[in-house]
């Protein structure tokens, strides 16, 4: 079977998954429409009393990378950084990663930019991008979204996450890529 056949088969799956469920709903006696407007609707309600805390998480990430309050924390940390032999960018690339997706994108192009995708620092970069996620920003977001204004132990955790992720990122780079 060729890639074409595959895509040709593929290209009808959407639509049949669609038409499956309408056709469940029907012999449900669900007014299908009725209750995927009343969602929307919810999803709508959803989205817009989120915007307060994306645009709180947006404005603290801003000030945070803007201050150097992150080069600062890279050049406190930097001491780990030579025990695991891991470069000052990458350190500061998983602490923005933490912050800020498109951040750690763009951070990532620039390191790709300079080094390369295939070097040390342009793998690590990748693996990292893989291997962790906006802890503020899910934070905002998810806990935002259900109303919970006490995070408790959610941000230490998700920031040891990130410090995790990082370090097994040097380490599985190391292994497998030198």
């Amino acid at each position: 079977m060729t890639a074409e056949m595959l895509g040709e088969s593929f290209s009808w799956f959407i639509p049949g998954l669609i038409f499956i469920v309408f056709f469940h709903g029907h012999i449900k006696k669900v007014r299908v429409f009725e209750v995927f407007v009343e969602g929307a609707q919810e999803g709508f309600l959803m989205a817009v009393k989120l915007i307060p805390y994306l645009i709180g998480i947006y404005v603290a990430v801003g000030i945070f990378r803007e201050s150097g309050a992150v080069g600062i924390l890279v050049k406190i940390l930097s001491p780990i950084l030579k025990v695991i032999k891991a470069p000052s960018d990458a350190l500061f690339l998983s602490i923005v990663r933490s912050l800020s997706g498109p951040a750690a994108l763009s951070m990532t192009m620039e390191i790709f930019d300079m080094h390369g995708p295939d070097s040390f620092i342009g793998r690590l970069a990748s693996t990292m991008l893989g291997s962790s996620d906006t802890t503020f920003y899910v934070i905002a977001v998810y806990f935002g979204s259900v109303g919970i204004r006490k995070t408790r132990y959610a941000i230490p955790i998700g920031i040891l996450a990130d410090f995790t992720s990082f370090v097994a990122s040097v380490y599985i780079v190391r292994k497998v890529f030198l």
